[in-house]
């Protein structure tokens, strides 16, 4: 490691061990293709393929009725919409029934409780012994949407704060020449645990205030916007670092992930324009981040700011980060805690049974499949005159510029439930300058801090129903989807303000168009 000073190198340890992309040999894997697809079996497009799928996805020009399979959001994939709060559990319409089974075990992993070593429940032992939440339910509730603390004595058991400082070691590529290598804290990793097991007291406790602005739209109406402040309370392990940089996350939908993780690098990167060759302020960019799966660079597609490649990646992750588990990808018994935090290094963890680790390929495969195949609800009032009045807005305004509406995933070999689709998720899933406002002065792989991977709209109408609030946006500060859209700056500037000026009529319709996605 030429060039890091010998205090840094413990630090650098950390990052290879929590994030997997320092000090990558030049003659590695590194070099692989990044726009590479190692995860899916694909079976190339024809030529006559390409031209009908160009076709299908064309921009509207027609408002006056609903496009040619628009209700069906997730192609064959699509459920019809529960109406209770299960209305994102249920499995892909068109799994197989064969593996109808396996989805229902992965559910169960998905919801199990996680308990403290030693434990006489060997299977379910290995939590923490600092975390998040004892289970993946906890976080995604109803595998819907999370919220911030409330009320002040709410704890933030569906958020959490990611936490880094400047600086680190990446070998750099010609296709990593703007990575912006960040570390953990020294003393704190990559996110704050507010949970510890008995004996272990937690990393610290967010706290979050909020000052209101008043935002003054046509027609007369005003809405209001709460500004949010972070801090970190009751730090038991020391002080952050002084260059500490803050991320607050609240945990996002579950639906449709599979499907966003078949969708083509090469479509994904047909709206790439990161130098706005075409003048429209819109500079969307992909994120190239490492994979611990397949020793590689690949493209992001998962997070807040498209910081996994992969969802089985995406999964272990949140095991290790969240509930402190290990696995074959991440496999730390102590979960998250740094060599500072000396006891819980030296606690006693699940590994080291018949399972190596506290979960091994099998369970993590079953939470893959299961998240791979949570079901996309399909589209509610495709006809009706107010929506198509808003769908043409949503198009006149630009915010089709980065939410997409549709794509066709590749067709796959082996996941049927994924193959050949025509999808609807309104993202392009690259990363895109929000503005001032919004930034979180946080690099991660190649998204700056002004920068937030365009989330899909798919679903959004039944947060409410789901998760029982209307809280929007990375940190939850948005009350509603209006809120949502006021908030937007920076390549969505134009946008934002689009929508302040426009006929009250028009911005109900565009509410409306959204919530029935």
């Amino acid at each position: 490691m030429i060039g890091i000073r010998s205090s840094e190198r413990s630090v650098v340890r950390q990052a290879v061990r929590f994030l997997g992309i320092a000090a990558v040999s030049a003659t590695g894997l590194a070099h692989a293709d990044p726009y590479s697809e190692p995860h899916l079996d694909v079976i190339p497009r024809t030529a006559e393929e390409a031209a009908r799928i160009a076709a299908v996805t064309a921009p509207p020009t027609d408002f006056s009725t609903a496009s040619q399979f628009e209700e069906r959001s997730a192609g064959a994939a699509t459920v019809r919409v529960r109406g209770n709060a299960d209305a994102f559990s249920q499995p892909s319409g068109n799994i197989p029934f064969e593996e109808e089974l396996t989805f229902k075990v992965g559910n169960g992993l998905f919801r199990k409780l996680w308990v403290s070593s030693p434990s006489s429940t060997l299977a379910s032992d290995g939590l923490g012994p600092l975390f998040n939440a004892r289970s993946c339910q906890r976080c995604h509730i109803k595998d819907g949407r999370g919220h911030p603390p409330e009320h002040g004595d709410d704890n933030a058991i569906s958020m959490l704060m990611r936490v880094s400082i400047p600086g680190g070691y990446v070998e750099k590529t010609a296709e990593l020449e703007a990575y912006l290598a960040t570390l953990p804290d020294p003393t704190y990793g990559t996110q704050i645990q507010d949970f510890g097991v008995q004996g272990y007291p937690a990393e610290a406790q967010i706290d979050v205030t909020y000052t209101e602005e008043v935002i003054t739209l046509s027609d007369g109406e005003t809405a209001s916007l709460r500004r949010p402040a972070y801090t970190l309370t009751d730090l038991n392990y020391g002080p952050l670092h002084p260059d500490i940089m803050l991320s607050p996350r609240v945990a996002p939908q579950m639906i449709g992930l599979g499907l966003l993780e078949a969708i083509p690098a090469a479509d994904i990167l047909a709206n790439a324009d990161p130098d706005d060759v075409d003048g429209d302020g819109i500079s969307g960019r992909p994120n190239i981040v490492w994979s611990t799966e397949f020793d590689q660079y690949m493209l992001g597609r998962f997070g807040l700011k498209a910081g996994n490649p992969t969802v089985r990646q995406q999964s272990a992750d949140a095991f290790a980060g969240d509930i402190g588990i290990s696995s074959p990808l991440n496999p730390n018994g102590a979960g998250e805690c740094t060599d500072l935090q000396v006891d819980c290094q030296n606690a006693i963890h699940g590994d080291g049974d018949d399972r190596v680790h506290e979960i091994d390929d099998e369970i993590l495969d079953l939470v893959t499949f299961y998240s791979r195949n949570l079901a996309v609800p399909a589209r509610r009032d495709v006809d009706d005159p107010t929506v198509l009045r808003g769908k043409e807005v949503f198009h006149a305004t630009g915010c089709a510029s980065c939410h997409t509406p549709s794509f066709v995933t590749h067709r796959l070999e082996n996941q049927p439930a994924q193959s050949f689709q025509l999808i609807w998720p309104y993202t392009d899933l690259l990363l895109h300058d929000m503005g001032e406002g919004l930034a979180d002065f946080r690099p991660e792989a190649q998204a700056n801090g002004h920068e937030w991977r365009t989330p899909p709209l798919w679903g959004i109408g039944l947060t409410e129903q789901v998760s029982g609030h209307t809280y929007f946006l990375h940190d939850g500060r948005a009350r509603s989807l209006l809120e949502a859209i006021l908030w937007h700056g920076g390549e969505a500037q134009k946008q934002r303000d689009a929508v302040i000026d426009m006929p009250s009529a028009d911005r109900d319709a565009l509410i409306k168009f959204v919530e029935s996605l």
